[in-house]
Protein backbone atom coordinates (compact mmCIF):
# COMPACT_ATOMS: atom_id res chain seq x y z
CA UNK A 1 0.00 0.00 0.00
CA UNK A 2 1.72 3.44 -1.55
CA UNK A 3 2.13 5.46 1.49
CA UNK A 4 -0.03 8.68 2.38
CA UNK A 5 1.29 11.98 0.02
CA UNK A 6 1.71 14.32 2.71
CA UNK A 7 0.89 17.73 2.06
CA UNK A 8 3.94 20.73 1.28
CA UNK A 9 3.32 24.10 4.04
CA UNK A 10 5.59 26.40 3.54
CA UNK A 11 5.90 28.65 7.02
CA UNK A 12 7.01 31.77 6.71
CA UNK A 13 6.91 33.27 10.27
CA UNK A 14 10.17 34.92 11.49
CA UNK A 15 12.31 33.12 14.32
CA UNK A 16 13.77 36.63 15.56
CA UNK A 17 11.02 36.72 17.92
CA UNK A 18 9.62 35.23 20.65
CA UNK A 19 5.77 35.92 18.87
CA UNK A 20 7.12 33.91 16.23
CA UNK A 21 8.76 31.29 18.14
CA UNK A 22 6.06 30.95 20.09
CA UNK A 23 3.38 30.52 17.11
CA UNK A 24 5.63 27.99 15.59
CA UNK A 25 4.96 26.06 19.00
CA UNK A 26 1.35 26.43 18.46
CA UNK A 27 1.62 24.94 14.87
CA UNK A 28 3.98 21.66 16.24
CA UNK A 29 1.41 21.04 18.82
CA UNK A 30 -1.08 20.53 16.20
CA UNK A 31 1.12 18.77 14.27
CA UNK A 32 1.95 16.33 16.58
CA UNK A 33 -1.33 14.81 17.00
CA UNK A 34 -1.67 15.22 12.83
CA UNK A 35 1.52 14.41 11.25
CA UNK A 36 0.78 14.62 7.73
CA UNK A 37 2.92 17.65 6.26
CA UNK A 38 5.84 18.10 4.82
CA UNK A 39 7.01 21.28 6.45
CA UNK A 40 9.09 23.90 5.20
CA UNK A 41 10.49 26.78 7.62
CA UNK A 42 11.63 29.57 6.02
CA UNK A 43 14.38 31.43 8.32
CA UNK A 44 13.47 34.88 8.27
CA UNK A 45 12.90 38.59 10.13
CA UNK A 46 10.06 40.22 10.37
CA UNK A 47 8.88 41.87 6.75
CA UNK A 48 11.86 39.92 5.34
CA UNK A 49 10.94 39.91 1.20
CA UNK A 50 9.19 36.31 0.21
CA UNK A 51 11.74 34.26 -0.89
CA UNK A 52 12.90 34.17 -4.92
CA UNK A 53 12.04 30.34 -5.13
CA UNK A 54 8.38 30.67 -4.01
CA UNK A 55 7.14 31.58 -7.38
CA UNK A 56 7.93 27.97 -8.79
CA UNK A 57 7.54 26.29 -5.69
CA UNK A 58 4.98 23.09 -5.78
CA UNK A 59 3.48 23.33 -2.78
CA UNK A 60 0.12 23.27 -0.89
CA UNK A 61 -0.60 25.81 1.35
CA UNK A 62 1.37 28.76 3.27
CA UNK A 63 1.29 29.88 6.57
CA UNK A 64 2.70 33.25 6.61
CA UNK A 65 3.84 36.37 8.95
CA UNK A 66 4.64 38.46 6.09
CA UNK A 67 1.51 39.10 4.29
CA UNK A 68 2.86 42.35 2.14
CA UNK A 69 0.75 43.06 -0.77
CA UNK A 70 3.27 41.74 -2.84
CA UNK A 71 3.07 38.29 -1.68
CA UNK A 72 -0.58 38.20 -1.15
CA UNK A 73 -1.10 38.83 -4.95
CA UNK A 74 1.09 36.32 -5.71
CA UNK A 75 -0.54 33.75 -3.79
CA UNK A 76 -3.43 34.12 -5.31
CA UNK A 77 -2.02 33.94 -8.76
CA UNK A 78 -0.36 30.68 -7.60
CA UNK A 79 -3.80 29.74 -5.79
CA UNK A 80 -2.43 28.69 -3.11
CA UNK A 81 -4.32 28.38 0.11
CA UNK A 82 -2.63 31.04 2.75
CA UNK A 83 -3.24 31.81 6.06
CA UNK A 84 -2.05 35.58 7.36
CA UNK A 85 -1.16 35.93 11.27
CA UNK A 86 -0.17 39.98 11.45
CA UNK A 87 -2.16 42.75 10.36
CA UNK A 88 0.58 45.63 10.06
CA UNK A 89 -0.97 46.03 6.64
CA UNK A 90 -4.44 45.32 7.83
CA UNK A 91 -6.52 43.04 6.16
CA UNK A 92 -5.18 41.76 2.69
CA UNK A 93 -8.37 39.40 2.38
CA UNK A 94 -6.91 36.37 3.53
CA UNK A 95 -8.19 34.06 5.89
CA UNK A 96 -6.13 35.55 8.98
CA UNK A 97 -6.09 34.64 12.71
CA UNK A 98 -4.60 38.36 14.96
CA UNK A 99 -4.15 38.85 18.56
CA UNK A 100 -7.22 40.79 19.65
CA UNK A 101 -5.58 44.36 19.75
CA UNK A 102 -8.70 46.03 21.15
CA UNK A 103 -8.43 43.59 24.12
CA UNK A 104 -5.02 43.95 24.60
CA UNK A 105 -5.83 47.99 24.85
CA UNK A 106 -8.41 47.56 27.05
CA UNK A 107 -6.13 45.25 29.69
CA UNK A 108 -3.34 47.65 29.30
CA UNK A 109 -5.52 50.29 30.75
CA UNK A 110 -7.42 48.01 32.95
CA UNK A 111 -3.80 47.37 34.70
CA UNK A 112 -2.82 51.11 34.94
CA UNK A 113 -6.43 51.81 36.12
CA UNK A 114 -5.84 49.62 39.06
CA UNK A 115 -2.74 51.45 39.91
CA UNK A 116 -4.73 54.63 40.33
CA UNK A 117 -2.92 56.10 37.57
CA UNK A 118 -5.17 59.82 36.50
CA UNK A 119 -2.57 60.51 33.54
CA UNK A 120 -1.80 58.38 30.46
CA UNK A 121 0.77 58.03 27.71
CA UNK A 122 0.72 55.89 24.82
CA UNK A 123 4.21 54.67 22.81
CA UNK A 124 3.75 53.32 19.49
CA UNK A 125 4.42 52.45 15.63
CA UNK A 126 2.38 54.96 13.66
CA UNK A 127 3.28 53.13 10.41
CA UNK A 128 1.94 49.66 11.78
CA UNK A 129 -1.96 48.67 12.01
CA UNK A 130 -1.59 46.45 14.86
CA UNK A 131 -0.31 49.61 17.12
CA UNK A 132 -3.15 51.68 16.17
CA UNK A 133 -5.46 49.87 17.13
CA UNK A 134 -3.83 48.55 20.32
CA UNK A 135 -4.25 52.36 21.05
CA UNK A 136 -7.67 52.97 19.98
CA UNK A 137 -8.53 49.89 22.57
CA UNK A 138 -6.18 51.49 25.24
CA UNK A 139 -7.81 54.90 24.86
CA UNK A 140 -11.38 53.72 24.86
CA UNK A 141 -10.86 51.89 27.83
CA UNK A 142 -10.07 55.11 29.60
CA UNK A 143 -12.55 57.30 31.79
CA UNK A 144 -11.82 60.25 29.29
CA UNK A 145 -9.69 59.67 26.10
CA UNK A 146 -8.42 63.67 26.36
CA UNK A 147 -5.97 61.90 29.67
CA UNK A 148 -4.01 60.08 27.24
CA UNK A 149 -0.93 61.92 24.86
CA UNK A 150 0.59 60.05 22.29
CA UNK A 151 3.96 59.31 20.71
CA UNK A 152 4.76 57.62 17.53
CA UNK A 153 7.33 57.39 15.25
CA UNK A 154 8.03 53.87 12.42
CA UNK A 155 10.10 51.36 13.52
CA UNK A 156 12.47 51.80 10.96
CA UNK A 157 13.43 54.68 13.11
CA UNK A 158 14.68 52.64 15.43
CA UNK A 159 18.25 51.69 13.61
CA UNK A 160 21.12 53.61 13.73
CA UNK A 161 21.81 56.10 12.97
CA UNK A 162 18.07 57.77 13.68
CA UNK A 163 18.06 55.76 16.90
CA UNK A 164 19.74 58.53 19.13
CA UNK A 165 17.36 61.27 17.26
CA UNK A 166 14.15 59.60 18.08
CA UNK A 167 15.52 58.65 21.94
CA UNK A 168 16.19 62.59 22.35
CA UNK A 169 12.14 63.06 21.15
CA UNK A 170 11.25 60.49 23.29
CA UNK A 171 12.96 61.96 26.55
CA UNK A 172 11.37 65.71 25.56
CA UNK A 173 7.82 63.75 25.41
CA UNK A 174 8.17 61.96 28.23
CA UNK A 175 9.43 65.34 30.06
CA UNK A 176 6.47 67.08 28.93
CA UNK A 177 3.90 64.43 30.45
CA UNK A 178 1.94 65.23 34.04
CA UNK A 179 3.39 62.86 36.33
CA UNK A 180 2.76 60.50 37.97
CA UNK A 181 1.80 58.99 34.36
CA UNK A 182 1.50 55.26 33.22
CA UNK A 183 2.34 54.61 29.79
CA UNK A 184 1.44 51.84 27.34
CA UNK A 185 4.20 50.92 24.82
CA UNK A 186 2.71 48.94 21.91
CA UNK A 187 4.92 45.80 22.56
CA UNK A 188 7.93 45.29 24.81
CA UNK A 189 10.19 46.30 22.30
CA UNK A 190 8.91 49.92 22.41
CA UNK A 191 8.34 49.43 26.43
CA UNK A 192 12.23 49.11 26.01
CA UNK A 193 12.64 52.43 24.09
CA UNK A 194 10.51 54.08 26.96
CA UNK A 195 12.89 52.49 29.79
CA UNK A 196 16.02 53.66 28.29
CA UNK A 197 14.83 57.43 27.98
CA UNK A 198 13.24 57.38 31.46
CA UNK A 199 16.90 56.38 32.62
CA UNK A 200 18.74 58.69 30.35
CA UNK A 201 16.43 61.69 31.91
CA UNK A 202 16.83 60.65 35.03
CA UNK A 203 13.26 60.00 35.35
CA UNK A 204 11.95 56.95 37.82
CA UNK A 205 10.76 54.36 36.98
CA UNK A 206 7.78 53.58 38.42
CA UNK A 207 7.40 56.11 40.91
CA UNK A 208 7.06 59.16 38.04
CA UNK A 209 6.43 56.93 35.31
CA UNK A 210 4.85 53.40 35.02
CA UNK A 211 5.40 51.18 31.84
CA UNK A 212 3.84 48.37 30.36
CA UNK A 213 4.53 46.78 27.72
CA UNK A 214 3.02 43.92 25.25
CA UNK A 215 3.98 40.42 24.13
CA UNK A 216 5.42 39.38 27.69
CA UNK A 217 9.18 38.05 25.66
CA UNK A 218 10.57 37.39 28.88
CA UNK A 219 14.26 38.18 27.63
CA UNK A 220 13.28 41.38 26.82
CA UNK A 221 11.26 42.37 29.74
CA UNK A 222 13.73 40.95 32.11
CA UNK A 223 16.80 42.65 30.58
CA UNK A 224 14.77 46.02 30.65
CA UNK A 225 16.00 47.87 34.05
CA UNK A 226 13.49 48.10 36.04
CA UNK A 227 12.13 44.78 34.28
CA UNK A 228 9.31 45.10 32.10
CA UNK A 229 5.33 44.49 32.77
CA UNK A 230 3.77 43.33 30.13
CA UNK A 231 0.45 42.12 28.31
CA UNK A 232 0.36 38.29 27.79
CA UNK A 233 -0.85 37.33 24.60
CA UNK A 234 -1.38 33.74 23.06
CA UNK A 235 0.50 33.20 19.97
CA UNK A 236 0.69 29.59 20.54
CA UNK A 237 -2.79 29.29 20.32
CA UNK A 238 -2.78 31.40 17.35
CA UNK A 239 0.08 28.99 15.67
CA UNK A 240 -2.47 25.98 16.83
CA UNK A 241 -5.45 27.23 15.24
CA UNK A 242 -3.77 28.59 12.43
CA UNK A 243 -2.42 24.72 11.27
CA UNK A 244 -5.90 23.59 11.72
CA UNK A 245 -7.49 26.28 9.40
CA UNK A 246 -5.01 25.71 6.82
CA UNK A 247 -5.70 21.93 7.18
CA UNK A 248 -9.21 22.28 6.25
CA UNK A 249 -8.42 25.13 3.34
CA UNK A 250 -5.95 22.39 1.56
CA UNK A 251 -8.95 19.90 2.02
CA UNK A 252 -11.54 21.75 0.87
CA UNK A 253 -13.62 21.86 4.19
CA UNK A 254 -15.59 25.17 4.85
CA UNK A 255 -13.81 27.21 7.64
CA UNK A 256 -16.59 28.69 9.74
CA UNK A 257 -14.66 32.26 9.87
CA UNK A 258 -12.44 34.32 7.83
CA UNK A 259 -11.15 36.07 11.02
CA UNK A 260 -10.39 35.10 14.16
CA UNK A 261 -9.00 36.89 17.15
CA UNK A 262 -7.71 35.95 19.76
CA UNK A 263 -8.00 37.13 23.38
CA UNK A 264 -4.82 37.83 25.52
CA UNK A 265 -4.48 35.91 28.52
CA UNK A 266 -3.89 38.61 31.43
CA UNK A 267 -1.16 41.16 32.34
CA UNK A 268 2.82 39.38 33.90
CA UNK A 269 3.50 42.68 36.56
CA UNK A 270 6.79 43.30 36.96
CA UNK A 271 8.67 45.95 38.89
CA UNK A 272 7.88 49.18 35.97
CA UNK A 273 4.44 48.73 36.96
CA UNK A 274 4.97 47.90 40.78
CA UNK A 275 3.70 51.35 41.72
CA UNK A 276 0.35 53.02 43.25
CA UNK A 277 -0.66 56.29 41.81
CA UNK A 278 -3.14 57.36 44.96
CA UNK A 279 -2.71 60.38 47.04
CA UNK A 280 -3.20 58.78 50.28
CA UNK A 281 -0.46 57.21 52.08
CA UNK A 282 -2.20 54.72 54.46
CA UNK A 283 -4.40 53.32 51.02
CA UNK A 284 -0.85 53.04 49.26
CA UNK A 285 0.74 51.61 52.17
CA UNK A 286 -2.19 48.81 52.66
CA UNK A 287 -2.37 48.26 48.89
CA UNK A 288 1.42 47.45 48.90
CA UNK A 289 1.04 45.02 51.65
CA UNK A 290 -1.33 42.89 49.83
CA UNK A 291 0.17 43.07 46.72
CA UNK A 292 3.11 41.36 48.84
CA UNK A 293 1.33 39.43 51.29
CA UNK A 294 -2.20 38.34 49.79
CA UNK A 295 -0.47 34.65 48.76
CA UNK A 296 0.91 34.48 51.84
CA UNK A 297 -2.74 34.52 53.26
CA UNK A 298 -2.61 37.78 54.35
CA UNK A 299 -6.30 38.52 56.13
CA UNK A 300 -7.97 41.77 56.74
CA UNK A 301 -7.25 41.64 60.55
CA UNK A 302 -3.94 41.85 60.13
CA UNK A 303 -3.76 44.36 57.63
CA UNK A 304 -6.14 46.75 59.94
CA UNK A 305 -2.89 45.91 62.80
CA UNK A 306 -0.15 46.34 60.40
CA UNK A 307 -1.78 49.99 58.92
CA UNK A 308 -2.53 51.02 62.30
CA UNK A 309 -5.91 51.87 61.09
CA UNK A 310 -9.11 50.97 62.22
CA UNK A 311 -11.73 48.54 60.08
CA UNK A 312 -14.47 50.83 59.87
CA UNK A 313 -11.69 53.61 58.55
CA UNK A 314 -10.16 51.19 56.11
CA UNK A 315 -12.91 49.81 54.43
CA UNK A 316 -14.33 53.37 53.89
CA UNK A 317 -10.85 54.13 52.34
CA UNK A 318 -10.43 51.29 50.36
CA UNK A 319 -14.41 52.02 48.69
CA UNK A 320 -13.70 55.65 48.11
CA UNK A 321 -10.36 54.72 46.49
CA UNK A 322 -11.01 51.23 44.80
CA UNK A 323 -14.97 50.78 44.67
CA UNK A 324 -14.43 47.43 46.87
CA UNK A 325 -13.24 46.13 50.07
CA UNK A 326 -10.00 45.00 51.47
CA UNK A 327 -11.22 41.28 51.45
CA UNK A 328 -12.43 41.75 47.81
CA UNK A 329 -9.02 43.14 47.05
CA UNK A 330 -7.10 40.65 48.77
CA UNK A 331 -9.52 38.22 46.44
CA UNK A 332 -8.78 39.80 43.22
CA UNK A 333 -4.58 39.54 44.17
CA UNK A 334 -4.89 35.82 44.66
CA UNK A 335 -6.89 34.80 41.79
CA UNK A 336 -4.93 37.15 39.78
CA UNK A 337 -1.98 34.80 40.76
CA UNK A 338 -3.52 32.10 40.19
CA UNK A 339 -4.22 32.50 36.90
CA UNK A 340 -0.96 33.28 35.95
CA UNK A 341 0.41 29.94 37.61
CA UNK A 342 -2.45 28.37 35.77
CA UNK A 343 -1.07 29.81 32.38
CA UNK A 344 2.35 29.93 32.85
CA UNK A 345 3.16 26.54 34.74
CA UNK A 346 2.04 23.05 35.00
CA UNK A 347 1.79 23.11 38.25
CA UNK A 348 -1.30 20.64 39.65
CA UNK A 349 -3.92 22.73 41.14
CA UNK A 350 -3.40 21.79 44.86
CA UNK A 351 0.39 23.56 44.75
CA UNK A 352 -1.12 26.40 43.02
CA UNK A 353 -3.58 26.64 46.44
CA UNK A 354 -0.80 26.32 48.56
CA UNK A 355 1.41 28.55 46.58
CA UNK A 356 -1.69 31.12 46.83
CA UNK A 357 -3.49 31.63 50.23
CA UNK A 358 -6.00 28.82 49.65
CA UNK A 359 -5.93 26.43 52.12
CA UNK A 360 -7.29 23.64 49.95
CA UNK A 361 -7.69 22.95 46.10
CA UNK A 362 -11.54 22.55 46.50
CA UNK A 363 -11.73 25.93 48.23
CA UNK A 364 -9.85 27.52 45.52
CA UNK A 365 -11.86 25.81 42.92
CA UNK A 366 -15.31 27.10 44.16
CA UNK A 367 -13.87 30.70 44.78
CA UNK A 368 -12.47 30.43 41.28
CA UNK A 369 -15.83 29.19 39.40
CA UNK A 370 -18.08 32.01 41.57
CA UNK A 371 -15.73 35.03 40.37
CA UNK A 372 -14.95 34.35 37.08
CA UNK A 373 -17.60 31.51 36.00
CA UNK A 374 -15.49 28.53 35.01
CA UNK A 375 -13.29 25.98 37.00
CA UNK A 376 -9.35 26.47 37.12
CA UNK A 377 -9.35 23.57 34.60
CA UNK A 378 -11.31 24.93 31.91
CA UNK A 379 -9.16 28.44 32.19
CA UNK A 380 -6.15 26.81 31.62
CA UNK A 381 -7.40 24.82 28.76
CA UNK A 382 -9.06 27.72 27.24
CA UNK A 383 -6.25 30.07 27.28
CA UNK A 384 -2.73 27.88 27.29
CA UNK A 385 -3.90 26.76 24.01
CA UNK A 386 -3.58 23.09 25.26
CA UNK A 387 -6.46 21.29 23.05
Amino acid sequence: MPALKRKKVLLMIETSLNFGREVLRGISQYLISQRHWSVWLDMRELMAEPPSWLKAWDGDGVITRSATPELVALLRKMKLPAVNLTDVHGNRDLPHLWVDQAQVGQLAAQHLLERGFKHFGYCGFGNHDWSRKRHAGFVAALPNPAQCSVFESDWSSTASPTWEEQQSALITWLQSLPRPVGIMACNDLRGQHVLDACRRADLAVPEEIAVLGVDNDELICDLCDPPLSSVIVNPRKIGFEAAQMLDQLMNDVAIESREVLIPPIGVRARQSTDVLAIDHADVAAALRMIREQACAGLSVPQLVRKTKLSRSVLERLFRKYLRHSPQQEIRLTQLKRVKELLVETDLPLAEIANSTGFRHSEYLSVVFKRELGITPGEYRRSVAGKL
